[in-house]
């Protein structure tokens, strides 16, 4: 039986003692051509697996092959699931009504899909239903947008008229929608950079049983001694994303790519509740 994705992920980072989601992002220039890129990519993900609690393809670098890419991505997924990987699809998805469900029809079930997606939240709360509804029918999950890690989030993503930031307003829709539900962390989780250090505290505790997506470790400058104000005690409760840092660490080097998905997943765990 498989498990939920919530439980998954959790039960991979208690066992390995990791919490790192490995991103793949391959850039078509890197690379001779589409199959070099496929090679490279997959090389990747089998050497970072055994440091990895979940990977996280970013499908833009994947819709760019076009049919190739996808042909790439189902191959990337179906790696991942031999070696046990939990799939976060970084794809940002978010729109209204049959167009909504046609988007988590197509990436929360099927070959392709992944058992995560991360989510838009901003067309208004009701266009999270479809995505939500397919990640606990088929055991997966979903991240919604939040606090990104972006510097220029701070222009939708601040404080609003209220005094609540918007971001604190959808956390609070992120709870509500995770008290649904039974369990330890809900089918419904949050995306919060990790470039915030000082911000995640406030948020893992507005968020209490969403598992928090902390993308930003590496090239985009957080470092993991900051992080642990977004874990609970004994180092769960969320995933730190690293991609251009993992997979491109000394060029194509696959060998440098696992050192760093060790020594990211060896700082994460130096720092833990």
């Amino acid at each position: 039986m498989t498990l939920p994705f919530a439980q998954a992920v959790t039960e991979r980072t208690r066992t390995l003692n990791t919490r790192l989601c490995v991103g793949l992002d391959p850039r078509l220039g890197e690379y001779r051509d589409p199959a070099h890129l496929r090679q490279h990519t997959l090389e990747v993900l089998e050497a970072t697996a055994p440091y990895a609690a979940a990977v996280k393809p970013q499908l833009a670098f994947y819709e760019a092959l076009g049919l190739t890419g996808m042909q790439i991505l189902e191959e990337v997924c179906a790696a991942a699931r031999t070696l046990g990987l939990p799939v976060i699809l970084d794809a940002k998805r978010g729109d209204i009504g049959s167009t909504a469900e046609a988007y988590a029809q197509g990436w929360l079930t099927g070959r392709h899909a992944g058992a995560a997606l991360t989510v838009n939240p901003f067309l208004g709360f009701q266009t999270l239903q479809p995505f939500v509804q397919a990640a606990r029918e088929n055991g997966g999950g979903v991240f919604v947008l939040v606090k990104t890690s972006n510097p220029d989030q701070a222009d939708l993503q601040g404080e609003g008229r209220s005094g609540a930031s918007v971001s604190e307003r959808v956390a609070a829709e992120v709870a509500r929608l995770g008290a649904e539900e039974e369990g330890e962390y809900a089918s419904v989780g949050a995306v919060v950079g990790a470039t915030h250090p000082d911000d995640l505290p406030h948020f893992r505790a507005l968020m209490p049983r969403a598992l928090l997506l902390l993308p930003g470790l590496g090239a985009q400058g957080a470092k993991a001694s900051d992080l642990a104000g977004a874990f609970h005690a004994g180092g769960t409760g969320a995933l730190v994303s690293a991609s251009r840092g993992v997979q491109y660490a000394a060029g194509l080097d696959v060998a440098a790519a696992r050192a760093a998905a060790q020594t990211f997943r060896d700082e994460l765990n130096s720092v833990m509740p």
